[in-house]
């Protein structure tokens, strides 16, 4: 009987206690800015590599880059740097270089993809690839990191990153 006693006493103060007290805070919800983390960092966006129409004289593929939900948008502006093709995981031994306008900023996150441009000249001896890295430029610098696309695509001298583009 004793033991029964105290442990209503117990529960009753306990009740008490959590009317009185202040409500609890909650985690901020992801969609109010800076509560989620940043959809342009490498580990939180994927990205793919598809043909796209060819241009006279050259070969284009896309890259398109897409974000879950739960990640916040950010800015992403001009051409990715530091790009490398690799065939099987051997990097190939071509380089990129970059063309448009660098200084145009676009949102980039869950529901807003964006994509940019790989245009090989069609005329020079290309080699198979199909894994891209990169690393994302945002308006005021770069974003640290290196991002992967994964697709077939094939590579050259002379090969151009175009500028990220809002869209799929």
């Amino acid at each position: 009987m004793r033991t029964h006693h105290k442990t209503a006493l117990a529960l009753a103060a306990v009740l008490l206690a959590a009317a009185a007290a202040p409500a609890v805070a909650q985690a901020s919800p992801a969609t109010e800015r800076g509560a989620a983390p940043s959809a342009c960092r490498p580990a939180n966006h994927t990205a793919k590599i598809t043909e796209a129409p060819a241009s006279a004289g050259h070969h284009h593929y896309r890259v398109t880059l897409t974000a879950p939900r739960g990640y916040a948008p950010c800015a992403l502006a001009g051409s990715p740097t530091d790009v490398g093709f690799s065939d099987h995981g051997a990097l190939t031994p071509i380089t990129a270089g970059h063309y448009g306008d660098q200084s145009t900023a676009v949102t980039f996150g869950p529901g807003r993809p964006v994509h940019f441009d790989i245009q090989v000249p069609g005329d020079a001896r290309q080699v198979s690839a199909d894994e891209v890295s990169f690393t994302l430029r945002a308006p005021d610098g770069l974003i640290p990191g290196t991002s992967f696309a994964e697709g077939t695509l094939k590579v050259a001298p002379g090969t151009l990153v175009g500028p990220v583009e809002q869209g799929a």
